[in-house]
Order: structure tokens, then sequence, then C-alpha cells
């Protein structure tokens, strides 16, 4: 099938890979422009560039994606079909009824759960224990298409965005072949969402910051649905520190006070305790809580607070 893919980190990657081994006709890749990354503020380019280029395939990374010489050249290109997974950027209508079998696109929870940009992490912070993929064909919506396939799966309950991201990148490219296959043999039928939507929207660095009144297990879930980016922080004595791996231990405290200082870091929550075992003091590298204690004088009774 005669297609152009769209999409551009490394979620999206493994669904490129799988249409090239598919035997697909991948006519061009369309992602977004490099960025500048890193102390040396080199121009780097989306991971999906890099497989796209790596396989000799015409790469397309309009500034604007309504720009009319941008979308008259993918008319010429003629796609049958075009697939979306994670490109970044909303695809408008001009686009959407270019191909005739339509714009699939690979979403990374069970819509109408999770519509939007950021289904991944919010899913792990809000304490969920399924999620998956659907696969749905694009309308002018935000993620209200018809359904296609869908496949679920567990969330561990060490998961972090990082993992679990990879493990539906796996499933979303398997999802996207089949998906393909029972549109082209037309044993697939689109199926209206049903049921109570909830949405995913995009996080910002702020939204990292901790709450300490919250009860242990939410702020369990925060952590881990918040790696790698944009990462849980907080404050300690006016010096901001980012917290990337806690565990929850029984026991009462006071909210955001140091409890234990003595080879174990905890700290008070709304509710139980929380045992801060990785954690990145601003400028500095990552360490073990036994570590950052090492070398600082903390004791019971300082606040993990604002600056």
């Amino acid at each position: 099938m005669r297609t152009v893919f769209f999409g551009t980190p490394s979620f999206a990657v493994p669904s490129l890979d799988a249409l090239i081994r598919a035997g697909h006709e991948v006519a061009a890749v369309v992602t977004q422009l490099d960025k500048r990354k890193g102390r040396s503020h080199a121009l780097s380019p989306p991971p999906v560039k890099e497989l796209a280029l790596h396989r000799g395939l015409k790469v397309m990374q309009p500034a604007k994606i309504k720009e009319l010489l941008f979308i008259g050249a993918l008319r010429d290109i003629g796609p049958e079909l075009i697939a979306v997974v994670a490109y970044g950027k909303i695809i408008p209508i001009d686009i959407l009824t270019l191909p005739r079998r339509g714009c699939v696109n690979v979403h990374a929870s069970l819509l109408p759960k999770y519509r939007g940009a950021a289904p991944v992490p919010w899913a792990i912070i809000r304490g969920e224990e399924k999620t998956g993929i659907t696969t749905m064909l694009m309308d002018a919506g935000l993620d209200t298409g018809d359904i296609l396939l869908q496949d679920e799966i567990d969330i561990r309950h060490d998961d972090t965005a990082e993992t679990l991201s990879k493990r539906l990148a796996d499933t979303g490219a398997s999802l996207l072949i089949d998906t393909l296959k029972k549109l082209e043999d037309g044993s697939l039928k689109p199926t209206p969402q049903t049921g109570v939507p909830s949405y995913a929207p995009p996080l910002k660095k702020q939204d990292g910051r901790i709450d300490w009144n919250s009860d242990a297990e939410d702020i369990y879930n925060f952590v881990r649905g918040m790696y790698p980016w944009p990462c849980a922080y907080c404050y300690l004595k006016n010096e901001r520190i980012r917290i990337t791996r806690v565990r929850v231990v029984k026991g009462t405290g006071i909210a955001g006070r140091v409890e234990n200082a003595g080879g174990q870091l905890i700290i008070g929550t709304g509710k139980e305790l929380i045992s801060i075992i990785e954690l990145q003091p601003e400028g500095k590298r990552l360490m073990t809580a036994q570590d950052f204690l090492r070398g600082r004088r903390l004791k019971e009774g300082f606040f993990f607070d604002g600056p």
C-alpha cells in the first residue's frame, strides 16, 4: 500500500520500521524540524528522520503543516493511506481527506480514555492498571475518530513513562501492520468511540512540582509518570531537586518534612511516607539518596518546600 508516514519521536520509530519490513511502499516520511539540543546547541534530527534517511526514504520537514506547497507536494505523491504516529502537530482537514483510505493514527491509550498529547504519563499519574494502543481513522476532532483496532496491556507497578512508552511503541507497530492488512482485505469495520472520554493534556516543565500533601501512593505514581520528562521536582533550602525514583513506606509524618535522614531519606506526605531512592540536585549528577545524604548536613525536621 502506497503510504506516507507522519511521526517524530522515538515512540514512532518501531511503527515506521514495521511498515518498511512489512513491504508497504513508504513514499515519504513527514517529521518535525531538527532541534538544537545539549550544551553545544547542535542541530539534532528527530529519531524518525534518522531511520528514514538510513533506509533511503524521502524526508519532508515542513515548518508549517498547513503550507499550500507542502500539501500540494503530498497530493503529487498520491498516497493511498497516511499513517500518523506521534507526529506532534494537528493534521489539517486538507491532509486528512487527501488519501483514499484515510489517515490512520496510532494512539497510546484505549480511546476514548486519555485523548490528547500525553496519554502515557497521565495513565501512570492517575493510577491506571491497564492501558493500550488504539488505531483509529482520524477526523477533525482531538482523537475522536472511529476506532479500527485496540490492544490492551498491563501497567506494571514499577513502570515509568519511559518504560511503558517503549512497550506501547512495539505494541503500536504490530497493531498498525495488523490494521493495514485488515483494511486492505476489507475485513475491518470502523467503530464509533463509546464511553466517557478523558483527556491527557501536554505536560509543561512546571507540572513536575511535587505536592507533598498528596498521599504517598499518588506521589509514587506522579514520580513515575513524570519520568523522564519533565521529571518530578521539589525544593530544599531554595535548591531545586529532581526526584527520579521513590517508594512508599508505611508510617505517618508531616507533609514535606524530612522524617528520617540517617541512611535513608524519608519524607512525610498526606498519607504514609515516601522514601527517596534516587535524585538529582540542580547542576549535579544523578545520585542515590545515600550519596546525597553523605554530602549534606540534612536532619530530621527539615522541609522539602517551596523556594
